[in-house]
């Protein structure tokens, strides 16, 4: 096969952007070429794979399992193309790169803040970007090559041998509520004397949910009856201004709701039973070099676990 002497970038953007919009003719729009040369362009690509990417519908253009699995790589290489520049960009302009982080709410707060706060005042060019995910979008985005490395838990179904693996920390969770809050002051609270109240918690499935309700059945209680689903901090913090609701939080996001930043107006119940959390990890792909920025602060991160 000679794909990969054929194959070039405006190939591999009009096959995400044909994914994307469904529609050939504004998939080759979209990148100034013609919707002939388009067609030409992707009848060829299938040509050579041997496979359709794509299934033609009254609807539009469908991805094909192989058409999905070309988009996976489309998307590394050109991930990888983009990183490439940013960093040569940086290092003409004598700046310090680009590095792109993922993490679950947790360790960007109480982890990748501090440690950015630090590398600001030696590196203050450098482009950092953050994005709070769940460990499963965030892990999906380090195989696409959307991060450099993340902070996050590795699913069951993921295969962890794709991976660069250090241990970080394991979470303590504290319910959230506001000052006024009837048990807030009351020590060695019991869970049983919670369920009455109104909740908002991380959507079922979530590590902090799993906690919560497992540290409940362990304590031979039921579950929560009043939840509203939702990882919002916007939402967690309506809820509990404005009522007696609890947010079960990780401790890095629960101190910093009782900070002074919030003027004083959270806190939280201490709860008789513990409730924890499975470690997170930070994670890196074993077949990426980290660039020189990345680096740095992946080095950072380690040493301040």
């Amino acid at each position: 096969m000679d794909l990969m002497r054929r194959l070039k970038l405006t190939h591999l953007k009009l096959i995400l952007k044909i994914a994307e919009v469904g529609q050939i003719q504004i998939a080759a729009g979209a990148l100034n070429m013609s919707q002939p040369a388009a067609s030409r362009i992707l009848a060829d690509i299938e040509r050579d794979v041997a496979a359709p990417l794509f299934t033609r519908t009254p609807k539009g253009m469908e991805v094909t399992p192989v058409g999905s699995a070309f988009l996976r790589h489309a998307r590394v290489v050109l991930s990888e193309l983009d990183s490439l520049e940013a960093e040569v960009q940086g290092l003409i302009k004598g700046q310090a790169g680009e590095v792109r982080i993922g993490a679950v709410t947790g360790p960007a707060v109480g982890i990748l803040m501090p440690v950015i706060q630090q590398i600001r005042d030696a590196a203050p060019d450098m482009a950092i970007s953050i994005d709070v995910s769940p460990s499963s979008d965030l892990v999906r985005g380090l195989e696409e090559g959307r991060f450099d490395f993340i902070l996050a838990r590795i699913p069951g179904w993921q295969d962890s041998r794709e991976f660069l693996v250090h241990p970080a920390r394991a979470e303590t969770v504290r319910l959230v509520v506001r000052k006024g809050h009837p048990l807030a002051g009351r020590p060695g609270v019991r869970l049983r004397d919670l369920l009455s109240y109104d909740w908002v918690i991380q959507e079922r499935g979530s590590p902090i949910r799993q906690a919560v309700e497992m540290a409940f059945l362990n304590a031979g209680e039921p579950t929560p009856p009043r939840v509203i689903n939702s990882s919002s901090l916007l939402i967690v913090l309506s809820s509990i201004s404005a009522s007696d609701t609890i947010s079960p939080q990780s401790r890095e996001v629960a101190d910093l709701l009782e900070g002074d930043g919030f003027a004083g107006s959270m806190t939280t119940i201490d709860v008789a039973e513990e409730i924890s959390v499975s470690p997170y990890f930070v994670i890196r792909h074993h077949t990426r070099e980290l660039n020189q920025a990345a680096a740095m602060v992946f080095e950072r991160v380690l040493r301040s676990l």
